[in-house]
């Protein structure tokens, strides 16, 4: 087969692997796009919830916020890598990224492989690279196996799954761990 010479380069995008887990078999990924590779703007986060007016990503389960949480793409200044950052739009729910829980609209930046878990639920994230600046791919897919089980559940609690060396999680919002002093102590 002949390349044409005046065709355009195919662009290569970016792709979050989102390898979603709940023990039930019930219908709660009906909604959403399964092994489906879905081509979304950039600028446009990716929103998970019950609510299907304000999340493009619908969950069918009661337990869930209306307003779960919110994949967003950016660029890191001088980079044309594209990066993600995870939000937790969940005011009442509570969410927890490589062990590292986030409160209500606290995000944090995205490794390329993260465990992400709310609820009975739980997200492998994987980021597989491109090189689209506008746009970049979303493929959800069913796992049968809860990624904590596989990884050994004390393990998932205390250490990122992570599979680059940086090993950093970039916080938006402070988390203040409570300090304590003795008054009463001896320089």
């Amino acid at each position: 087969m002949a390349v044409s010479q005046t065709a355009d380069t195919e662009e290569l995008m970016t792709c979050l692997r989102i390898q979603l887990y709940h023990p039930e078999p019930q219908n709660i990924f009906s909604s959403l796009p399964m092994d489906n590779r879905l081509k979304q703007e950039a600028e446009d986060p990716v929103r998970l919830g019950r609510a299907a007016e304000a999340c493009p990503f619908v969950l069918n389960d009661t337990k869930v916020s209306r307003k779960q949480l919110a994949l967003m793409a950016f660029r890191v200044p001088g980079s044309t890598e594209m990066r993600f950052h995870v939000q937790n739009l969940s005011r009442k729910g509570r969410l927890q990224v490589n062990g590292i829980e986030l409160r209500h609209l606290v995000g944090a930046e995205l490794p390329d492989k993260a465990l992400i878990r709310f609820g009975r639920y739980e997200m492998l994230v994987l980021r597989e690279p491109g090189d689209s600046e506008t746009h970049f791919e979303v493929l959800f897919e069913r796992r049968i196996v809860a990624p904590s089980q596989e990884m050994g559940e004390g393990e998932a609690r205390t250490v990122p799954v992570m599979e680059s060396e940086d090993v950093t999680l970039s916080w938006r919002e402070p988390i203040n761990e409570p300090s304590e002093s003795d008054e009463y102590q001896n320089c």
